[in-house]
């Protein structure tokens, strides 16, 4: 006899015990793997009014219960636009209203504001296959019974893409730039893996951020003050105005990050001689992988955005023994600074069958492309191809 297994939608993720929550989504002891998926990092969305109403991102989490116990759960959205996505789909929401259809709102499962690669069907060890296909049909009839016209489960995990797709879910792949640690004991034999000319380029990028006048910090958990927020709420506001219009997040979710998430953070800033920051990047730390997320400054400097958000990312990564720095979304600038193609992935269902159909053919033409960009990008990375560049420094 099958056991049965509720869902339940829930408005608010504060309705879910965060030991119910986070036995699902970061299972185990030690750091998180994602600390994205936390209940404490979603309430911080919620409890800031990043999320919620009036943002465009409502939150309907999806909780799977086999005789009252939490198996499984799906951060889960009613959105109302595609902003804060990172993969996207205004072609499609365009060409489905013209043709007479209401795109928005549709369902999405996702980490608001966030694009880096995580498991979005999350499940308690045991339960993967049971509470995956639960939250996945779930998902779906909860979009089809509301009369939203899709569903989108992004930067979700490749066997999560698989099992979607066997599902009979739309399989769309992207690209991001990854660096990753090949049991490097410093930066110095990083740059030995590297090209002659990028190596010196680095070294020029390196030494030029150096001399804008100050000193580099790495601060995390007990080492990052209020004021340090208060600094970086200034950079994350310019770099939002002027990438968005508005910044997603709200001053008070970097209180509840400072609260509850500081020591997932790693904040790198620039101060300069009279002891105020100029410049920071703010990066979120899993067990294996550095996350970078936010980058701003007050003030320019030449190479200073490449120090803070990539060099010294590989510093620490180095330091700490993390195996991958995720940079975020897009960027082919990262390629000469040792950051390598990776495909991302996502699932997608609409309702209606006739766009269903020309969805699915242009998502395979799409995933022809993405392979050959990324066979061709990685053909151009920095590293070395032969033993002699490793003689002219």
């Amino acid at each position: 006899m099958t056991e049965q297994i509720d869902i339940d939608v829930i408005p608010e993720i504060s309705e879910v015990q965060a030991s119910d929550w986070d036995a699902c989504a970061a299972p185990g002891a030690g750091r998180p793997e994602d600390p994205f998926v936390t209940h404490r990092f979603l309430h911080a969305l919620e409890a800031s009014g990043s999320v919620g109403r009036g943002t465009g991102w409502l939150p309907r989490h999806l909780v799977a219960r086999r005789n009252g116990e939490v198996i499984a759960v799906a951060p889960t959205y009613v959105k109302t636009h595609s902003q804060g996505e990172y993969v996207f789909d205004h072609a499609w929401a365009h060409a489905y209203e013209r043709a007479g259809g209401r795109y928005y709102p549709k369902l999405q499962i996702a980490v608001p504001f966030t694009p880096v690669t995580g498991r979005r069907l999350l499940t308690r060890p045991g339960f993967e296959a049971t509470g995956q296909a639960a939250l996945t049909e779930g998902a779906v009839r909860l979009a089809d019974q509301n009369g939203l016209s899709s569903l989108h489960i992004t930067f979700c995990t490749g066997a999560e893409a698989e099992a979607g797709e066997e599902m009979g879910l739309m399989h769309r792949t992207g690209q991001q730039f990854h660096w990753d640690n090949r049991g490097y004991a410093t930066f110095a034999e990083f740059l030995a893996d590297l090209s002659s000319r990028k190596r010196k380029n680095i070294r020029k990028e390196r030494a030029q951020a150096q001399g804008f006048g100050g000193e580099i910090v790495q601060l995390t958990g007990d080492d990052i003050r209020p004021e340090h927020w208060d600094a970086f709420w200034e950079f994350y506001q310019d770099t939002g105005a002027r990438k968005w219009g508005t910044p997603y997040l709200t001053r008070a979710f970097f209180d509840h990050v400072h609260d509850r998430l500081r020591d997932d953070v790693l904040l790198v800033l620039a101060i300069a001689q009279d002891g105020r920051p100029i410049a920071g990047a703010l990066n979120f730390i899993g067990s294996q992988r550095l996350f970078g997320r936010y980058w701003g400054c007050t003030r320019y400097h030449p190479s200073l955005h490449f120090e803070l958000c990539y060099y010294q990312a590989i510093d620490y990564a180095i330091a700490q023994g993390v195996a991958r720095v995720e940079a975020g979304a897009q960027g082919e600038h990262k390629l000469a600074r040792g950051y390598l193609p990776n495909t991302t992935h996502s699932l997608h269902w609409v309702s209606d069958p006739g766009f269903a159909h020309a969805i699915s053919e242009f998502l395979v033409a799409e995933r022809a492309a993405v392979d050959e960009e990324a066979e061709i990008l990685t053909s151009y990375g920095p590293f070395k191809t032969t033993q002699g560049d490793a003689d002219h420094d």
